[in-house]
C-alpha cells in the first residue's frame, strides 16, 4: 500500500469529530444531499444524504436530516456508489506510468487498484518494485503494490533481468507498502512442492498477507494441491465451466475483463446459479492503452458484464464490497458510517458516468477530469534496459550441422523441424523443411518466431522456432513487451522483416515495431523499461491504434485465440505446453529445457519409419 491505511482511520480525534457530526452536534466537512445511495450489501438504491468528516463517512442518513456542513454537494438525484476496486492488474500492460494511469481511471470511479508489478520486477529486479511503490506513493488513486512471486515466471525455462528468491519475497513483504504476494504463476513448482516456490508461498503465509494465484487449467488433485499450499485466488478462467468448478472448489475468483469472449458464458452461468458468490471479484488484468483511453478500466468491465445480462447490482457488489472483503479492507467497498469516504456520483448503475469522484473524503475528479495534476516520479532509472546489438537477417535462419538428421532425395535434402502449434493452448508438432546451403528454408505455411535475451545476463543471440496455426504473415512484429521476462520477441513471415522490426525496437531502446517488405511502417517507443512511455495517454493510444492497423496488413486475425494480444503471451513458459523463450523451445513437462529446433535421431527415426 502507498499510505498508512487502514490504520489512519483509527485516529481518536477523527473519530470524535465524526461521532459528533453523526449525532448532529457538529458540522460535517462535506455533506452530499438530494441523492440516492447504492447499498452494496442488499443491492437496493435508497434516498439518503451522506456526511463526511475528513476521510471518514460519518453518517448515511435520511434526506435533509442534517444541513450543517463546511461544503455541500448537490447530488441532483444521482446515485452514490462505493469506489471501484480492481483486484488484479498490471499498470505496465497499459504502457503508461502510474501517474497517467491514475489520470485515466480516477475520473471513471476507480479509486483502488491491486498492482502486480512483476513486469518491472522481471526487467529491473527489486529496483523495479521500488520504483512502482515510489511512483504510486502520493497519487490520489489508492495503489496496493504486491510483491512479485515469479521473477522469472518459469525458473530454468527463461532468463529475466532478475531472480526473486524466498529471501527477496520476505524482504519485500516486510514493507508496510506491500500488500501481499502477487499471482503465483509457477503452478508446477507449487504443486510439486519445489523448495523455491514452497518458500515463496510460505513467506506470504507467514507475513499474514494474501497470496494471489494463477491457476490456469488446474483441476482435481493439481488444483487441490495448489490451494493446499496456500494460494487462494485465480483470474485465469478459461470457460464458464471452469469458473463454476473453481468457485465450488473455494477459490477466490478475480473475473477479468481482458478475455471478453468468455464474459457472456460466465454471466449466463452465474445468472443460472441465481446469486452472486461472495468470493467473486472483478479485475482488468491487462488493458491496452487505446482501450483504456476510450473505454476505461474496471468501470468498463462492470459495464460489459451488465451489457451481457448480469444485474448491475451484482457487478457493482463484486467490484466493491466483495473486493474489499477479499483484500481484508473493512474500510472500503461500502457506503456506511465508519467506512472510508471513497465514492462516486453516477447517473445510473449501468452507464456509470461519474460526475464527481471522492477519495479519502476529498473531491478528486469532476466531469471526467482530475482536479489536480498527479505527481510524477523520476523515470530515469528505467532507461537503457534493452542491451542488444543490432541484428541481421542471418540471425533468424536455422542452420543444420553434421548431427542433424536429414533425408536426401533427388530434389535435395529435407529435415524434420520441431514446431509449436496454435496460439495460447500450445502443442508440440513437427514439419518437413527443405535445406539449402546448410540453412533451413521455412515452409510458406509457418510463422517465424525469435526471442533474444535483452538483460545482459546471457548472450543476446536469437532463439528460433517455427509456429503453425498462426496464419500467413506478410511482414513482422517485434516487441520488448513479452510476458513475463520481456525479452525481445519477434514474429514474421521472413528474415528480412524480422531483422528490420527488431532493429527498430533496439534503436528505440524498447517498444514495438511493424515491418513490411523490409521497411518499418509503424512504431511505438517504450523507452522506460522497454514497457512504458511517459507520453500522454491520448498520444500513446493513437500510436498504438496505428500500430494495430499496420498489423492488420501483416496477418489476418482469427479470434478468439489468434489475436494481436497472443503476440505478448506467446513466451509464457509457466503455462502448459511448448513455448519459445530466450533459452530455446521449452516445456516444463520436459525439464530441463533447451529442446533442439530439430527432432532427435530417435524422434526422427520414429517419424520416417
Amino acid at each position: 500500500m502507498t499510505r498508512h491505511e487502514p490504520q489512519d482511520l483509527n485516529n481518536r480525534q477523527l473519530r470524535d469529530q465524526a461521532v459528533a457530526a453523526a449525532r448532529g452536534d457538529a458540522a460535517f466537512d462535506v455533506l452530499i444531499r438530494h441523492g440516492r445511495v447504492f447499498d452494496a450489501i442488499t443491492g437496493e438504491i435508497r434516498r439518503a444524504d451522506i456526511g463526511l468528516v475528513g476521510p471518514l463517512i460519518a453518517s448515511v442518513h435520511d434526506s435533509d436530516l442534517h444541513a450543517d456542513a463546511t461544503e455541500t454537494i448537490d447530488a441532483a438525484d444521482r446515485i452514490a456508489i462505493p469506489g471501484l476496486i480492481d483486484t488484479h492488474m498490471h499498470v505496465e500492460s497499459s504502457m503508461i506510468t502510474p501517474r497517467t494511469y491514475a489520470d485515466a481511471v480516477l475520473p471513471r470511479g476507480v479509486t483502488s487498484i491491486v498492482w502486480d508489478p512483476h513486469e518491472l520486477g522481471n526487467v529491473h529486479g527489486v529496483a523495479g518494485v521500488d520504483w512502482a511503490i515510489d511512483a504510486s506513493r502520493d497519487l490520489d488513486l489508492r495503489v496496493i503494490v504486491l510483491a512479485p512471486s515469479c521473477v522469472p515466471s518459469a525458473l530454468g525455462l527463461e532468463l529475466a533481468g532478475a531472480d526473486f528468491t524466498e529471501e527477496t519475497l520476505r524482504a519485500l513483504l516486510a514493507r508496510p507498502e506491500t500488500g501481499g504476494v502477487a499471482e503465483v504463476m509457477n503452478m508446477q513448482g507449487v504443486i510439486q512442492r519445489e523448495q523455491r516456490m514452497s518458500g515463496i508461498v510460505q513467506a506470504g503465509l507467514e507475513s499474514g498477507k494474501p497470496v494471489f494465484g494463477h491457476a490456469r487449467s488446474l483441476q482435481g488433485a493439481h488444483l487441490n494441491a495448489f490451494m493446499a499450499a496456500g494460494v487462494s485466488t485465480d483470474h485465469e478462467i478459461t470457460s464458464a465451466e471452469d469458473l463454476l468448478y473453481k468457485l465450488r472448489a473455494g477459490l477466490g475468483i478475480e473475473l477479468r475483463g481482458s478475455h471478453d469472449h468468455l464474459l457472456p458464458e460466465c454471466v449466463t452461468a452465474l445468472n443460472e446459479l441465481g446469486h452472486l458468490p461472495a468470493s467473486l471479484t472483478l479485475c482488468t488484468d491487462d488493458v491496452f492503452p487505446d482501450d483504456l483511453h476510450h473505454r476505461g478500466g474496471l468501470d468498463d468491465v462492470v459495464r460489459r458484464l451488465t451489457g451481457h445480462g448480469m444485474p448491475a447490482s451484482w457487478a457493482l457488489r463484486a467490484a466493491t464490497y466483495n473486493a474489499a472483503v477479499r483484500l481484508s479492507r473493512p474500510d472500503l467497498g461500502l457506503l456506511a458510517a465508519g467506512r472510508r469516504a471513497d465514492l462516486s456520483l453516477v447517473d445510473s448503475l449501468e452507464a456509470l458516468n461519474c460526475h464527481i469522484v471522492i477519495c479519502n473524503g476529498r473531491t478528486v475528479a469532476r466531469r471526467g477530469r482530475c482536479l489536480k495534476e498527479q505527481p510524477e516520479s523520476d523515470a530515469r532509472p528505467l532507461l537503457g534496459s534493452v542491451k542488444v546489438h543490432r541484428l541481421c537477417e542471418s540471425d533468424f535462419r536455422l542452420r543444420i550441422d553434421d548431427q542433424t538428421p536429414r533425408v536426401t532425395a533427388d530434389t535435395g535434402q529435407s529435415v524434420r523441424v520441431r514446431t509449436i502449434d496454435q496460439p495460447r493452448f500450445t502443442r508440440h508438432g513437427s514439419i518437413w523443411a527443405e535445406v539449402r546451403d546448410e540453412f533451413v528454408i521455412p515452409p510458406d505455411d509457418v510463422t517465424l518466431m525469435a526471442v533474444t535475451h535483452r538483460h545482459a545476463l546471457a548472450e543476446p543471440r536469437p532463439q528460433l522456432a517455427y509456429l503453425t496455426g498462426w496464419g500467413r504473415w506478410h511482414g513482422a512484429f517485434a516487441s520488448t513487451v513479452s510476458h513475463d521476462s520481456h525479452n525481445l520477441t519477434v514474429f514474421g513471415g521472413n528474415e528480412q522483416d524480422l531483422a528490420a522490426a527488431c532493429n527498430a525496437v533496439i534503436d528505440m531502446q524498447g517498444g514495438m515495431a511493424v515491418a513490411i517488405e523490409g521497411k518499418v511502417v509503424a512504431t511505438l517507443p517504450l523507452p522506460l523499461s522497454g514497457l512504458l512511455s511517459d507520453a500522454p495517454l491520448d498520444e500513446l493510444a493513437a500510436r498504438f491504434v496505428s500500430l494495430r492497423e499496420a498489423m492488420d496488413r501483416v496477418v489476418r486475425w482469427q479470434p478468439p485465440y489468434l489475436v494481436f494480444k497472443a503476440c505478448f503471451g506467446a513466451t509464457l513458459a509457466c503455462n502448459a505446453g511448448p513455448h519459445l523463450t530466450d533459452q530455446g523451445i521449452v516445456d516444463h513437462a520436459f525439464f530441463p529445457p533447451g529442446l533442439s529446433p530439430f527432432l532427435t535421431p530417435e524422434e526422427f527415426e520414429s517419424v520416417t519409419s
